[in-house]
């Protein structure tokens, strides 16, 4: 490695950092909806184990939306939406190794253990569904998760940052 190439490493370490701890977000829609035709949405519900976080989610997606020229209305929308939020427990599996096995002084096969630890995890899961306001069909979901933090400034950002996430290309194109 060269001097060079060192001065760059905290970067990427830092980048590859951030990118393991990206919410991962997937996007699907109706290839046949025309979301050209589609500028207002109104909420039809959102659901979520901690009341405090409906405004929230509501806040972020409006602001997703309102980037791409959608506008919020009372009635009457050309799309509804539901979110709903859910946290649930997921372990990792953390294994140590100490010693260096089949490593030894002329020839002689080095001790090592192992200890395994389960880590419990967090995880939170957004879905965010859109209907067509006239008949209720579903032309878009978007779902982020994401590992949960204890402290809620943190969940805030994430919540930010999966929305815009999920908003990125929106509204998609049709395939015709």
């Amino acid at each position: 490695m060269t001097i060079a190439s060192l001065r760059f490493a905290p970067a990427l370490l830092a980048l590859t950092a951030a990118l393991a701890y990206a919410p991962d977000v997937s996007v699907d829609y109706d290839h046949k909806a025309d979301f050209s035709r589609l500028h207002t949405y109104s909420w039809l519900d959102v659901k979520t184990g901690n009341p405090l976080w409906q405004d929230r989610i509501v806040q972020a997606v409006d602001r997703g939306l309102s980037g791409k020229g959608w506008q919020r209305v009372e009635t009457g929308a050309d799309v509804v939406i539901a979110a709903v939020a859910h946290v649930s427990e997921k372990d990792t599996l953390e294994t140590y190794y100490t010693g260096f096995p089949g490593w030894g002084w002329q020839g002689w096969g080095g001790m090592s253990t192992a200890t395994t630890n389960v880590v419990p995890n967090r995880v939170g899961s957004l879905t965010t569904d859109m209907f067509l306001g006239s008949n209720k069909q579903l032309i878009w979901r978007a779902v982020a998760t994401e590992t949960v933090s204890d402290k809620p400034e943190k969940n805030e950002k994430k919540l930010d940052e999966a929305v815009e996430k999920m908003f990125k290309n929106f509204p998609p194109h049709s395939k015709d």
